[in-house]
Formats: structure tokens, C-alpha cells, sequence
């Protein structure tokens, strides 16, 4: 069953899922050991439950799967890399992947991105690291409508800067990315009609939470998900092509998202 636990303001999740369960699995599929995976972000990460949504898709291909996350609304990896909570989780040394999500804005602007993201996330893989697990970066989607104020005039502008932070900060630190927002992008310029935001133009709606989960799915097991059963209550034509273009990214790109 799920557990939630609120401390504070601070979200912590585990997945339906747990290790001991027995998952179902679809008939091409093969029941692989348990993984843990846990997730550090913010609203970007709990809305919708992304950790959940990432567990039954594992569940469906067979795959038992713990999740945890720790999440708070506009956490930064500099708040978590400052809370002792976030630390003690990390350090707890059971997890096989520790996700990393910064601020949805951070990564857009280099002077940024510099100042604040760099140095924490260069601290939180190596702990990540020390604890044995492998760090995967939760690159994230832009803004509908940009950042103008920043000189991210569009949607399009704003996802090219946020692809370049993660992406440069990975290749340094040697660790991998999911490429969420990278997706994201090729989903709209293939269905501009299909909905991934929710009305804020910021945060995900459950078909852009879904489109994540299918992207960690193929990211962390090399596996597409394409034809998994479980769709989040989606129609199967838009589940498929959320599907299909996750596999496509992922793993037609594996080293270049530097995915062992």
C-alpha cells in the first residue's frame, strides 16, 4: 500500500509497489530482482506522483520496484543539499538510482545555473555516489510560454537552455540524464494539439507526468515501453505515442544521455 508521510511542508512518498509485493506482468515481459529508486525534486516531481506513475509502469513489464521521494514546492537541489532529512535519505544506502530534479527555471539561465545549480548538484552526486547508488539527472520540460523576462522568448528557446544545463553539468559530473524535457519537445513538434501542461503552463498534467515516467521507464531499464498495459487512464493512442517517442529518445541516444 502507499504510504504518505507529510513533515511539515515536506512530501515524502513510496511508491505502491515495495519490493516485497509481487507485481503483474504483461506476457513478453520477464520478472526482474527488486529496484529502489529515490526521487529529490519539488512540485515537478510530486504532482501527479510521478514516482507512482514510474512503479506500475515497471510493475506491468514485470519489474519489481521500490520508490521513495522527497519533495517540497519550489525546492531547489541547493534547499536539499542544505536539508539534513534529504541527506540522511541519500546516505540510508539502499537505493540502486537516486533521481535529481532542480528548479523548473534554474537550468534555463547560465549565470544561474552556475551560481546555484552547479555547486550543489557537483555535492549531491557525490554523496549519491558515496552511498553506492547512480545519480540520473530529472532534466525537465520548459515553460509554455517561456521566460521572457529572462530573454526566453518561447517555449522552444527556454527548453534549449534547460537541455544545455543538465546536459553540461552531467557530462562533468559523469553522471546520467533523463531526458524529460528533451521529450517533451519532440512530442509537441510531433502533436502540437496534445496537452502536457497544466493550466499554469509550468507544472505537468497527468499526460505530461505520464510522458516522464515513460522516460525514466526506458532510461533506467534500456527497455521501451512501448505496448505496457498500464496507461494512467490515458487513451491508448495518446499512452502509445507517449510510449513511442520516450523509446525513440532514450534509447536510440543511450550514451549520449550517458545511460550505462
Amino acid at each position: 500500500m502507499k504510504r504518505f508521510l507529510i513533515l511539515g511542508c515536506l512530501l515524502l512518498a513510496l511508491s505502491l509497489s515495495g519490493c516485497a509485493s509481487s507485481p503483474t506482468r504483461d506476457d513478453a515481459q520477464k520478472k526482474t530482482s527488486c529496484l529502489r529508486v529515490l526521487f529529490i525534486g519539488n512540485s515537478y516531481t510530486y504532482r501527479n506522483d510521478l514516482p507512482g506513475m514510474f512503479a506500475r509502469l515497471a510493475n506491468a513489464a514485470g519489474h519489481e520496484v521500490e520508490t521513495d521521494m522527497i519533495a517540497k514546492g519550489r525546492f531547489t537541489l541547493s534547499n536539499h543539499l542544505n536539508s539534513t532529512y534529504t541527506l540522511k535519505k541519500i546516505r540510508s544506502g539502499k537505493w540502486d538510482w537516486v533521481v535529481l530534479q532542480e528548479a523548473s527555471k534554474t537550468p534555463s539561465v547560465e549565470h544561474l545555473r552556475a551560481a546555484a545549480m552547479y555547486p550543489a548538484a557537483t555535492s549531491l552526486v557525490e554523496k549519491v555516489k558515496e552511498a553506492g547508488a547512480m545519480p540520473i539527472f530529472f532534466e525537465t520540460w520548459a515553460h509554455r510560454d517561456g521566460w521572457k523576462e529572462k530573454g526566453l522568448p518561447d517555449y522552444e528557446s527556454m527548453q534549449v537552455e534547460i537541455d544545455r544545463g543538465y546536459l553540461e553539468i552531467a557530462q562533468k559530473l559523469k553522471a546520467s540524464v533523463a531526458p524529460v524535457g528533451h521529450t517533451w519537445l519532440q512530442v509537441r513538434r510531433q502533436d502540437p494539439r496534445l496537452e502536457l501542461w497544466h493550466p499554469d503552463g509550468s507544472h505537468p498534467n497527468r499526460t505530461g507526468t505520464y510522458l516522464a515516467a515513460c522516460v525514466f521507464y526506458a532510461a533506467i531499464y534500456h527497455q521501451s515501453p512501448e505496448g505496457l498495459t498500464y496507461r494512467a487512464g490515458l487513451s491508448n493512442e495518446t499512452a502509445q505515442l507517449l510510449q513511442a517517442s520516450a523509446a525513440k529518445t532514450v534509447l536510440d541516444h543511450l550514451e549520449e544521455w550517458n545511460l550505462p
